[in-house]
């Protein structure tokens, strides 16, 4: 019995010796194989330059048998949803890539630009502070389905920050179908359409944990706070282009429960990514209830998308200001009181609306590209609305200030606002103690409601900020446009899913 248990054991260690020899060989050789025909690995097989993938797995000792990844393979390439890569990040199968380029000072381009990878790669950015690298096997790559142009990309074209012209990819506010998962997404599958918060989180540092994912402590070498497309926010490539890389898909990507159901709703939830949730952060942290009287300075999208939003929460009469006509009819369209700003001061015009001078709450829809009242209209005076916030808003009230503020502003009328410096009257502020929210919005806390707030047709968002679908090409003219003050919210809509370019 013992000589047949040597015997047995004998025999295994040469089939073990033998299938290493085997394995030995076929690796030795699948090397060969690429150098000599210039083959590049994907990390699924084998990728040729003409993007073939193929797979060697019905017999890897033989390089013979090395075919093509196929839907019943083997090795599960693309059988299997999680790791499934149906392009090899290098524009496989002819899949090429554009994108909406910040040139200079009003100038942005449609531009070729490589498909997106599952890593960001920023080390030659002309902004030291967003350089970074860094694997991204937790993301996915989106087709993007719409991209829409905001405000706060406007501060950036008109030469309003500190970005070099040439380099950067524009566009946060994103929504996209999945082409391609990372091998660490688990949930988020292949096909599915889903809206992209502005804001890149984790999901696992203690401000994401606590639910503030505009302050993510890990997505920005600079500072707390990363976006999609902005400067000085990481680095990470915008999605104004075809393709996109979003990383941390698991926790950032909202999922629409209903691909048809999407597709009829876009051009409201397309507005999901930013708009909607800010002006509603906005409306929210001024402490809007239901009967509560409203201030909305701008009537810009975000503007509108606050005045609606204090609508949804049951504000008894909001009121919108603005200098531009075509935008304050679009908020009385709604169902808004509007003042007026190049007829006199706020205070005034709201009295006459409401009897009384102030209001319960109030929400800076501007930004730091504010403009004076009455005859200093067409003056630029950065504090100008947060002053007039304060100026209304009744004491013990709140004031939201969704609008941007930034540290760098190279075309300041004021040097102190150059760095960010303003004029306020903060002692008025705080003789009346007034409370202050400022910063990104956090959107995943209120955009999985606000969208079952679309799909149940509680609010028609797209209406009330007027949405009007472009294609990539006319990217540079939404932006003129948008730039003389149209009332309109420019949707991006790279591959026609809407049907309306």
């Amino acid at each position: 019995a013992l000589s047949r248990l040597l015997l047995i054991e004998r025999e295994r260690d040469q089939k073990r010796e033998k299938m290493r020899s085997v394995v030995s060989v076929a690796k030795r050789s699948r090397n060969a194989l690429m150098k000599s025909n210039n083959f590049i690995t994907n990390g699924f097989g084998v990728g040729g330059e003409a993007g073939v993938v193929l797979c060697g797995v019905a017999d890897p000792s033989s390089v013979s048998s090395l075919r093509r990844h196929g839907e019943n393979c083997a090795c599960g390439c693309r059988s299997s949803s999680k790791g499934t890569r149906a392009f090899s990040s290098s524009a496989a199968n002819g899949t090429g890539n554009r994108g909406v380029m910040f040139m200079g000072a009003n100038d942005v381009q449609v531009k070729d630009i490589p498909f997106p990878k599952l890593e960001l790669d920023s080390t030659n950015s002309p902004v030291v502070s967003e350089r970074q690298k860094r694997k991204c096997e937790h993301g996915v790559i989106l087709k993007v389905v719409t991209t829409n142009i905001c405000g706060s990309d406007q501060h950036m074209v008109r030469g309003r920050t500190s970005l070099p012209g040439g380099h950067m990819i524009l566009g946060h506010e994103i929504t996209g179908e999945v082409v391609e998962l990372g091998k660490d997404v688990e949930f988020i599958k292949k096909g599915d359409v889903c809206s992209v918060p502005f804001n890149i989180a984790c999901g696992r540092c203690d401000n994401c944990r606590q639910g503030h994912t505009g302050i993510c402590l890990n997505v920005n070498p600079a500072r707390p706070g990363a976006a999609y497309g902005y400067v000085d926010m990481g680095g990470w490539i915008g999605g104004q282009a075809e393709y996109v890389m979003v990383p941390y898909a698991d926790f950032n990507l909202l999922k629409f429960p209903d691909k048809e159901q999407a597709k009829e709703k876009i051009t409201s939830l397309t507005l999901l990514s930013d708009i909607f949730p800010t002006g509603y952060h906005g409306a929210v942290t001024a402490g809007v209830k239901p009967g509560s009287t409203v201030y909305v300075a701008g009537a810009g999208p975000v503007g509108l998308a606050c005045a609606a939003s204090a609508q949804l929460l049951g504000a008894a009469c909001v009121i919108v200001g603005d200098a531009i006509p075509e935008r304050l009819n679009q908020a009385k369209s709604f169902g808004c009181e509007v003042v007026d700003i190049t007829k006199g001061s706020v205070d005034e015009q709201i009295e006459k609306i409401l009897g009384t001078p102030e209001v319960d709450a109030a929400v800076d829809c501007v930004g730091f590209e504010a403009r004076g009242c009455g005859h200093n209209h067409a003056k630029e005076v950065p504090a100008q609305v947060l002053n007039d916030c304060m100026t209304v808003t009744k004491a013990g009230g709140a004031v939201g200030i969704p609008g941007l503020y930034v540290t760098e502003d190279p075309g300041a009328v004021e040097d102190a606002a150059k760095t960010g410096n303003l004029s306020m009257r903060l002692g008025l502020g705080w003789a009346k103690s007034l409370t202050f929210a400022t910063g990104q919005c956090p959107t995943m806390k209120y955009n999985r409601n606000l969208m079952n707030a679309i799909l149940y047709d509680r609010v028609q968002i797209d209406k009330a900020v007027n949405v009007e679908v472009i294609s990539l090409d006319d990217a540079p003219r939404g932006y003129a446009d948008f730039d003389k003050g149209a009332s309109k919210k420019y949707v991006i809509d790279p591959h026609n899913y809407t049907g309306r370019v």
